[in-house]
């Protein structure tokens, strides 16, 4: 199966930024994590990440044209509103689940709505890294 990790802005500082929300593991911990779990499994994965929202809608389009059979997205801080990421997904039928790591609906008021998560498959909140792991297993039909 070929998948496609969408992380956006401020992921990259990952163990670096908010350690008590986010945690203490970095960015290159994450990919490993997830890099391991497709090598096991046998899928084929690409891990993107970017700070600039033309580049994710760039990745998501390339997506289309490349096929890829699942996405895995933390738009970050766009997830509360970027309409052009939530079009750009909506434009694609490839199933989308929407991670964040910490719980959003516990967090500021403005991190309750996500523009995003109504054209996605569906959204895992604060179960940390793991979140990325479930996703996977969800598009894998493991779970």
């Amino acid at each position: 199966m070929k998948l496609l990790v969408i992380n956006g802005p401020n992921l990259n500082f990952l163990g670096i930024r908010e350690r008590g929300i986010y945690g203490t593991e970095d960015y290159m911990y994450l990919t490993g994590l997830l890099e391991k779990k497709a090598i096991t499994e046998g899928h084929d994965l690409e891990v993107f990440q970017s700070n600039c929202e033309g580049e994710i809608i760039d990745k998501i389009q390339a997506a289309y044209h490349d096929k890829v059979d699942g996405i895995i997205i933390n738009p970050g801080a766009y997830t509360h509103y970027s309409y052009a990421i939530r079009d750009a997904l909506a434009s694609i039928e490839v199933p989308v689940i929407e991670v964040h790591i910490s719980n959003v609906h516990r967090r500021e008021e403005f991190r309750h709505v996500s523009v995003t998560a109504p054209v996605c498959t569906g959204q895992i909140v604060g179960l940390g890294l793991r979140g990325y792991l479930l996703a996977m297993d969800y598009l894998t039909g493991k779970v």
